[in-house]
């Protein structure tokens, strides 16, 4: 077994949970900072519609992320026990059951670009004004999709193993590379928000090779054997439940898109999706340094629970909690404080800034309670607890968000929708204290608890 994964059994800690969080900090933050310019390129060089057309659209793109997610995230926990057991083989044949998934799932993308793609984006609620963008912004993802598919799941198979900092380059490339093609494509080329599209599917291609190579040259600590090659019932059962919680998250954030912009279509316009197209983006750039936490804590407690060490695996949980609560309350004085200033960023009109700062003071008024959120349903997900994980990854977005983003604006108009955000926010925080304390024998003591829920199979 390669050093990069016997030091989560070994290494103190503070320092592992550091070395394994700050590149996977970095990574996200990078890939963040790209979806902020992808955005801030498009909302200048094309408009206010083709941020809208871009928000329509990125829900087909977050379902072909699920589904990534759940192959890549499910396999990885699999894979950090199995290598915590010492079970090298076993977790060969895991990978190679991850890849013939990403393989098979990600064909149904590319044909589904030449089939279903306009009445996908009727559904998602393209009005005839915004269906133009929404099509060249999709068309070159569902063709790429591939590559999507097998970057995002492998990173979270590379960070399995212990090796962060190469999971973090695999973050770093695409999302540098974007970031210099995106001008080339959208105002150098005049391809507007297909440009932005085709500039983002060169760049996953580009790392799908680098991350490819690693594997091929035996630079892992797991090894692609044609014999582990073969799908297997019993594998893909294990990494589909564990994964799941993940598939849901982000097909929830999916539906959640969707249901915001039919409700600002209904009870605003195409201008209030594009602004939120532009706050969206500005969520997801706050919520990747506790993402990245997260990340850095599953292969500890992965592998220290699946070797017995149930004193790390406590230190480990106190330590991220106490991270993660410190980042969102920074979290929550930039968003109070600059928010005319973030949105500024992206545009000079005042109206959208106006209305885009409103937005973000609403919708961050909890954001000092998100990171528990985050880190709650990823520490079950870890120790491979799919229904208490799932339950929890469903809370904010399924149980909460969407059904008040449908029931609030009834009552207060688009501010209703704003208002959805922090009111799941709190309920999602209050549930997920609540499986912790009745978990609470099993992290905060240094012996195995007794768990009120189903582990998967190790």
């Amino acid at each position: 077994m390669k050093e990069q994964s016997q030091r989560l059994g070994t290494q103190p800690i503070p320092k592992l949970l550091a070395n394994l969080s700050i590149p996977a900090m970095i990574g996200m933050f990078v890939m963040a900072l790209y979806n902020v310019i992808d955005t801030l390129f498009i909302a200048r060089g094309v408009g206010i519609l083709g941020v809208s057309g871009v928000s329509i659209g990125f829900p087909v793109m977050m379902i072909i992320m699920a589904i990534a997610a759940a192959v890549g995230i499910g396999g990885a926990s699999v894979i950090s026990r199995r290598l915590g057991a010492d079970k090298k083989d076993e977790a060969d044949l895991v990978f190679g059951n991850v890849l013939i998934m990403i393989v098979l799932i990600s064909s149904v993308g590319f044909i589904g670009a030449f089939t279903f793609l306009e009445p996908l984006l009727t559904i998602f609620g393209a009005t005839e004004n915004i269906m133009p963008y929404a099509k060249d912004y999709l068309f070159p993802i569902m063709v790429g999709s591939l590559f999507f598919s097998f970057a995002f799941a492998t990173n979270n198979i590379i960070r399995s193993e212990g090796n962060s900092r190469f999971a973090m380059i695999t973050m770093i490339i695409p999302a540098v590379l974007n970031i210099i093609l995106d001008p080339i494509f959208i105002f150098g080329l005049d391809m507007g928000v297909q440009g932005a599209s085709i500039a983002t599917v060169i760049s996953q291609a580009t790392v799908s090779i680098v991350v490819l190579n690693y594997f091929l040259k035996g630079k892992s600590s797991l090894t692609v054997r044609r014999a582990a090659l073969k799908l297997q019932t019993k594998i893909i059962k294990e990494i589909i439940t564990i994964g799941m919680p993940a598939f849901i998250r982000q097909v929830a954030g999916s539906a959640m898109m969707i249901a915001i912009n039919l409700m600002l279509i209904k009870f605003g316009g195409e201008f209030e999706v594009g602004v939120f197209g532009i706050v969206q983006k500005l969520a997801m750039f706050t919520i990747m340094p506790m993402i990245g936490v997260l990340q850095g804590m599953q292969p500890i407690i992965g592998y220290n629970y699946g070797a017995q060490n149930y004193e790390r695996l406590k230190e480990t949980v106190k330590l991220g909690m106490k991270v993660v609560t410190i980042i969102s309350g920074g979290i929550f004085v930039l968003m109070m404080a600059f928010p005319n200033v973030l949105m500024m960023i992206f545009t000079g009109d005042q109206a959208t800034i106006e209305t885009g700062a409103h937005a973000i003071r609403i919708m961050f008024a909890f954001a000092v309670l998100i990171g528990a959120q985050v880190v709650s349903g990823g520490l079950y997900q870890a120790l491979g607890m799919a229904k208490p994980a799932m339950i929890l990854s469903m809370a904010r977005q399924v149980l909460f968000l969407i059904p008040l983003v449908l029931i609030l604006p009834n009552f207060f108009g688009v501010t209703g929708v704003w208002l959805a955000f922090p009111a799941a926010d709190l309920l999602a925080f209050i549930l997920s204290m609540i499986f912790l304390y009745r978990d609470r024998s099993l992290f905060f003591k240094p012996k195995r608890g007794a768990s009120n829920y189903e582990t998967a199979p190790s």
